[in-house]
């Protein structure tokens, strides 16, 4: 059986992951679902330099207390910003990559602007003023997400969604605004990405390509593992070469 890694999105936490986990579970691959400092269960910890650093010191750390090797690490949303990061210190532990609908950031940007929500000049401002212990410390993703799915409701069941929104906690504005010093087009081999149909991360997909990874196309929307976590474990096993589950 295989060994799995989850990394989970902006606002979001390891539990996220709790429907693709059971199912994983039950066909017998071992899943580690890591929240990344000042997330989920661990929002006490937010802080105005949480950043980049931060989330993949997190994660290396992971590996090296669980001794973990031969890992098939799944990256969803702002966790592509943390992989290549993850990914230049211990990759001789990595078996595969897979992005699930995820950033494809390039060395020196920043998410707030890559993304579009914020000018570059305005975000190395706020940065620094977060590096002189100024300015604030969350994002306020956690409330953008809830805007937007009142405009936009997710595909999945509503008592699905409720629970999703629900549980969504805030990102810190460290991890918004600094340099990703680590970039996606250092990672040196293979990677599958898992595109969504319905999803802000259309522009990603068009980096990933010109990156030569491989695309796998999901007729979901960016929430997908939490949508559809049948068929996004589907892909995930299929991609990695674990097999189906029991």
């Amino acid at each position: 059986m295989s060994t799995f890694l989850l990394l989970h999105g902006g606002g979001m936490g390891g539990w996220t992951w709790k429907y693709v986990r059971e199912i994983l579970e039950a066909g017998g691959h071992k899943v580690y679902t890591p929240t990344f400092t000042g997330f989920g269960e661990r929002e006490h910890l937010i802080g105005r330099d949480v950043g980049n650093a931060t989330h993949v010191r997190d994660i290396v750390n992971v590996f090296k207390y669980e001794d973990l090797r031969d890992v098939v690490l799944v990256a969803h949303s702002y966790a592509g910003t943390v992989a290549p990061g993850v990914i230049a210190e211990v990759g001789d532990r990595i078996a595969s990559i897979i992005y699930l609908d995820a950033i494809v950031p390039r060395s020196g940007e920043r998410i707030g602007s890559l993304m579009g929500y914020v000018p570059e000049d305005q975000l190395a401002a706020l940065d620094a003023m977060l590096e002189a212990g100024e300015g604030p410390v969350g994002s306020g993703v956690h409330e953008m997400q809830r805007a937007a799915a009142k405009e936009h409701p997710h595909l999945m069941d509503p008592a699905r969604e409720k629970w999703l929104l629900d549980n969504l906690s805030d990102q810190p504005m460290k991890a918004t605004a600094c340099v990703i010093p680590v970039g996606a087009e250092a990672i040196d081999r293979p990677v599958d990405y898992i595109a969504a149909a319905v999803t802000v991360m259309t522009a990603m997909h068009d980096r990933a390509r010109e990156l030569g990874w491989t695309i796998h196309d999901h007729p979901g929307d960016h929430a997908l593992l939490v949508g559809d976590p049948e068929g996004t474990t589907d892909l995930i096993l299929k991609i990695s070469g674990a097999g189906a589950p029991a």
